[in-house]
């Protein structure tokens, strides 16, 4: 039986030789559409709203500066910057690979006996892209150049939520200030009440050591409290990349906070920079899986040379050259199981990468509903310390009309003075949890930064 020819073996080979390198990968977008529709509707909200950047939560020209500042000046963001442009170099270095190379030389020699002789050469070479291993190559680096923009995204809207939370607890620490600085004077108020009580003979020596027990007490509090205030400060500072310190001047109330509307949650998730950066790294790895099965394949490669030697240098330059022509097909017989080896760990760390997209997808969703839980829980903390507030400041009037009648003792009232103020204390923390969980409502819902 005579055999076929060569020309009609060679494909036959490379398309059994091609078959048996090709990746097995697993069809992650499938498995990832499939996670997501699993994910159940948010809860319903009242009183909330849409919106589309985070510093839409609150209206402050102040803050507004103060997130613009941190986006230009935040070193941490910058060197997340520069990274996405090594990222976006590296794209246009390995897209160099699929144009051909050109080289040049210019040789002199001279021997014993002989004459000197000048060669002057140029060659360029191309390899063909025969199975886009090249191409996907380029297409890895154009996911990884992508993954690196969503994370610098991702981290602009983080650095503006905190910004914002930062900005909100200035308020908060000065409120607090001011709530332990009113304690101290009416602490102080009644230390001087007892002492002048005492001097007349109608008070101990006991009541005045627990007045003046009481007031050192704040005193210490409030030293505390001051140097809270002023580490607050210096951490904006840092946020936003100053050298020098904040000129703030800081509203007494807090600002309206809108509640960001919590859409469903596949239009959520689209809008999270960290599940596209975390999305692209599995297609960037399934790329390169692509490729490493790819070099396993036989390649086809073309090189043209143009060489001239000549007596003298000007002659050398080319002027009658010799052309050649060679083109190369070769294909890897055996490397210790080294292509194979690279294959599967490129295979791997594409299923490693599925593996931190759902811890993220997941992360994602748990941010949601906690900060949905979080907002329905400090709504009904207010209310019931509102409350409390109000029935024991009335408590705190009847003590203090019976303390000046002999009803009531000083302890008595100082104990009712306290737990007025702890209570006023509790009810602004509450308020400022509140604010600042709608930001991080914000954020996990994937408003972002503005551009």
């Amino acid at each position: 039986m005579p055999r076929p020819p060569l020309y009609l073996l060679l494909p036959l080979a490379l398309l059994v030789h091609g078959c048996a390198t090709t990746s097995t990968s697993p069809d992650y977008s499938s498995q990832t559409e499939q996670l997501r529709n699993e994910i159940t509707a948010w809860p319903a909200q009242a009183d909330a709203a849409a919106v589309s950047h985070l510093t839409q939560l609150i209206d402050s020209d102040q803050l507004h500066q103060l997130v613009s500042q941190a986006l230009d000046n935040n070193p941490g963001l910058q060197q997340t910057w520069l990274v996405l442009r090594q990222r976006q170099a590296e794209q246009r270095r390995i897209a160099g690979g699929r144009l051909p190379s050109a080289s040049a030389g210019f040789q002199a020699s001279r021997s014993e006996d002989t004459d000197s002789s000048y060669t002057g050469s140029v060659s360029v070479s191309w390899e063909l892209d025969l199975w886009h291993r090249v191409g996907d190559e380029v297409a890895a680096a154009g996911s990884d150049s992508a993954q690196q923009q969503a994370l610098y995204q991702s981290a602009r809207d983080t650095l503006s939520a905190e910004v914002m939370q930062g900005w909100l607890g200035l308020i908060a620490q000065e409120r607090a200030l001011e709530i332990e600085q009113r304690r101290l004077a009416t602490l102080e108020q009644n230390e001087a009440l007892i002492l002048q009580r005492y001097r007349a003979g109608l008070g101990s020596l006991n009541d005045l050591d627990s007045a003046r027990s009481a007031s050192a007490s704040s005193r210490a509090t409030l030293a505390a409290d001051t140097q809270t205030l002023a580490q607050q400060q210096r951490a904006l500072q840092v946020l936003v990349g100053s050298s020098q310190p904040l000129a703030l001047q800081m509203p007494a109330d807090y600002p309206g906070v809108i509640t960001p509307l919590a859409e469903l949650p596949t239009q959520t998730l689209e809008r999270r920079p960290d599940l596209r950066a975390a999305w692209l790294a599995i297609e960037a790895e399934s790329l390169r899986t692509r490729a490493a099965y790819k070099d396993m394949l036989p390649s086809i490669s073309l090189q043209a040379a143009l060489q001239d030697i000549a007596e003298n240098p000007a002659q050398a330059l080319l002027t009658d050259p010799l052309w050649s022509l060679l083109g190369e097909l070769s294909a890897p017989l055996y490397q210790g199981g080294a292509l194979r080896a690279a294959a599967d760990i490129a295979e791997l760390t594409a299923a490693e990468r599925w593996q931190a997209y759902r811890e993220t997808l997941l992360g994602a969703v748990n941010e949601v509903s906690d900060a949905l839980g979080q907002e329905q829980a400090l709504e009904q903390q207010q209310a019931h310390i509102t409350e409390a507030l109000a029935r024991q400041r009335n408590s705190l009037t009847q003590y203090q009309r019976r303390y000046r009648t002999g009803g009531a003792t000083l302890l008595e009232l100082l104990e009712v003075q306290q737990q007025t103020y702890d209570l006023e204390a509790q009810l602004d923390t509450l308020i400022y949890n509140r604010l600042t969980n709608r930001i991080t409502l914000g954020l996990a819902l994937g408003l972002g930064a503005p551009e």
